[in-house]
C-alpha cells in the first residue's frame, strides 16, 4: 500500500516527458538519415544553423569521440546509470516538485535517446549544426539538447535549493 501512495505522491509521471523526448528524438533521427547525407551540410538559417548528418561515437558535442572505440560501451553503461540513479531520483521528488522533475526528465530523455543510437549503429546521429564564419559548434541532437537544458536547469535548481538554505539559517 505504501508502494501505490509513494507512486501517486511522486514525480514519476514525469517519465511520460522523457518518453515523449525519446520519441522526438528517434523520429528526427529517423527522417536525417533518410533525407541527408553524411557530412553535406543544408542550410537552414545562411551563417548560423545547418542540418548537417554527422556520426558521433563520443559523448555529447564529439567529447572524446576519438578515444578508440570503449566508448561506444562506457557511454552506453554510464547513460543506464545515470538513468536509473535520476529515476530513482524522480521517484523520491514530490509530484508539485516541478523545477526539480523537469530536468530529471530532460535528462533521462536525452540519455536513453542516445543509449539507443549507440546500441543500434555503435554511434550517436547528429544533425543540428551552428556556426558562425569559421567557428563551427559540434553538430548535436534532440537528446544532448535535452541532456544540456536538463543539465542547466538541474544547476539553476541547486543554486535556488541553496539559497533557500541560507536563508532558512
Amino acid at each position: 500500500m505504501a508502494t501505490s501512495t509513494s507512486r501517486q505522491t511522486s514525480a514519476l509521471n514525469w517519465l511520460l516527458l522523457s518518453g515523449l523526448l525519446i520519441v522526438l528524438d528517434q523520429w528526427t533521427k529517423h527522417v536525417v538519415l533518410a533525407h541527408l547525407q553524411e557530412g553535406v551540410p543544408i542550410p537552414v538559417i545562411p551563417g548560423f544553423l545547418n542540418w548537417m548528418l554527422a556520426f558521433n561515437t563520443g559523448a555529447a558535442f564529439s567529447f572524446l569521440a576519438d578515444a578508440g572505440g570503449w566508448q561506444r560501451w562506457g557511454f552506453s553503461v554510464l547513460a543506464v546509470a545515470i538513468s536509473l540513479a535520476l529515476t530513482a531520483w524522480l521517484a523520491r521528488t514530490p509530484r508539485r516538485d516541478w523545477l526539480t522533475a523537469l530536468p530529471l526528465a530532460l535528462v533521462i530523455g536525452g540519455a536513453i535517446g542516445n543509449l539507443i543510437d549507440r546500441l543500434r549503429f555503435g554511434h550517436v546521429v547528429d544533425f543540428v549544426q551552428v556556426y558562425h564564419g569559421d567557428w563551427t559548434f559540434p553538430a548535436f541532437n534532440v537528446a544532448d539538447s535535452a541532456i544540456s537544458v536538463g543539465a542547466v536547469l538541474l544547476a539553476l535548481a541547486s543554486l535556488r535549493s541553496g539559497k533557500a538554505e541560507d536563508a532558512g539559517r
